[in-house]
């Protein structure tokens, strides 16, 4: 197999500002490859019955993996690799994802109180910054799973919690480097992980797709 072509930025196709952060850290240049306004991005994140974590967080990463490569190519922007990435929150086989509502938030954070859950974030990156050739699309994709508990949860953090508005738009309705950190007992795996882009796993699939990281 040929040497992968070397690539001095690739496409973050993300609306997270954690993400964002996280290939910064890198020290990885990247431009945003965001959804158009026509696009239901949300839609991508869609369960289906009963589907397990893993497998839903694996299909809906290279969901949005296909979603960025027509976008890419139907803004006719320059060949590059695209790295997207999606993180759920898992309390057996149950799936909680992003809450609709304070409502939804309060039952999610109940649910987690006091207990230990999964964090399941995939990552997948296109290995062909120019599909356009005929070859078939390919892609390398790794999920990172942590572990996380947290202390009981008093009712009165939850709903000051709820009211900060930082559980809305985040997989179980927290976020581990906000004011939550304060009830995590252990964590077991990949913080950044949690966070929402696992930099060992990145590190390594960015290498394959041939961007170039800083020594």
């Amino acid at each position: 197999m040929s040497p992968r072509a070397a690539h001095d930025f690739v496409y973050l196709a993300s609306q997270s500002p954690r993400r964002v952060q996280l290939l910064q850290q890198l020290g990885v240049a990247h431009r945003p490859l965001l959804p158009d306004a026509d696009e239901d991005a949300e839609a991508l994140e869609h369960e289906r019955p009963g589907e397990l974590p893993l497998a839903y967080v694996q299909r809906v990463t290279l969901a949005k993996l296909d979603a960025a490569r027509a976008r890419r190519l139907r803004r006719d922007l320059a060949p590059a690799p695209i790295l997207v990435a999606d993180t759920t929150v898992a309390l057996g086989r149950r799936i909680l994802g992003k809450p609709a509502d304070a409502g939804q938030a309060r039952q999610m954070l109940q649910a987690l109180s006091g207990r230990t859950h999964r964090v399941l974030t995939a990552v997948a990156v296109s290995l062909d910054a120019d599909p356009d050739d005929g070859c078939e699309a390919a892609h390398a994709l790794e999920t990172s799973v942590s572990r996380v508990r947290f202390a009981l949860l008093p009712p009165a953090f939850i709903e000051a919690y709820i009211a900060s508005g930082e559980p809305f738009g985040k997989a179980g309705a927290y976020a581990i480097q906000g004011r939550v950190a304060a009830w995590v007992e252990h964590l077991s795996g990949s913080y950044s992980g949690v966070m929402g882009l696992p930099l060992f796993e990145t590190a390594r699939l960015l290498e394959r797709a041939g961007v170039q990281l800083p020594a």
